[in-house]
């Protein structure tokens, strides 16, 4: 197919209909896409991030399968219930985008089950992949890894495309923020945007500085168990301010200087 030949992406604006609210959550969720980019988390078009949309118990929003994470925008977002409808999206014209299966499958069981979490992000980035192969998971050798002390895992299954999974997904992930995939990646939740894309963030850090330390090839400091649990204590919601809270506007402002274009 010549370059001319090639569907051009024009994405009609979503912000006529749906609710104040609605829009807003879109925006959000926009956001979180290209900051995944930006921080070096995404896998091209694959992965999803979902945010549940205020005021439908039933309705999540998604990416559409295609985009690639840097030209995500508020109205390219895809709405859809928990049992996989399309309740709403815009006119992607001859490029038709719908809904990556597996992130259907794995967003809506966490949605459903989870009525506090608003936002599920997922990612395959090279760290996660990598920790989630290791037998020995995410070691608690740094301040910010100890805050992942009792991390859930999800053993592999093949590929999050049979509904059947999401009782043992849910099961793994019970009621903590994140989740380590085994040979697969990272999930996180968040009853905001910005405080699931905190938990991500920092688990990202904490894999990264992991695989540099094992690279080393020379013994990890062990820290006392007691100083791990208060650690990792001191980290809980219950004993701080939420997450995502204070750096997510600062967040919104840095992508305003890069690219406002995911606010369309």
């Amino acid at each position: 197919m010549a370059y001319d030949d090639i569907p051009k992406l024009q994405i009609s604006s979503m912000k006529n209909q749906c609710s104040e609210a609605e829009w807003k959550a879109r925006v959000d969720l926009a956001a979180c896409y290209r900051l995944v980019e930006h921080f070096g988390m995404a896998d091209m078009m694959a992965n999803h991030i979902s945010s549940r949309v205020p005021g439908e118990d039933d309705a999540f929003l998604i990416n559409a399968y295609g985009m690639m994470y840097g030209e995500i925008t508020a109205s390219s977002l895809i709405k859809v219930s928990h049992d996989g409808t399309v309740l709403a999206k815009p006119d992607f014209g001859a490029l038709d985008y719908g809904v990556n299966k597996a992130g259907y499958v794995i967003h809506s069981a966490v949605h459903d089950a989870r009525p506090e979490v608003d936002c599920v992000i997922h990612t395959h980035s090279w760290a996660s992949m990598a920790v989630s192969s290791l037998e020995c998971g995410l070691l608690p050798i740094t301040q910010t890894a100890m805050r992942f002390l009792k991390i859930g895992y999800h053993d592999y299954q093949g590929v999050v495309l049979d509904t059947a999974e999401q009782e043992s997904l849910i099961k793994d992930l019970g009621q903590g923020e994140a989740l380590i995939l085994r040979n697969h990646g990272a999930l996180t939740v968040g009853r905001t945007v910005g405080e699931a894309f905190n938990w991500m963030h920092r688990l990202e850090l904490a894999c990264r500085s992991q695989l540099a330390a094992m690279a080393c090839n020379t013994p990890l400091v062990q820290v006392p168990q007691a100083v791990l649990h208060e650690t990792w204590n001191n980290y809980q919601p219950g004993t701080r301010r939420p997450y995502g809270v204070m750096e997510w506007p600062a967040l919104l402002r840095m992508l305003d200087r890069l690219d406002p274009s995911f606010r369309t």
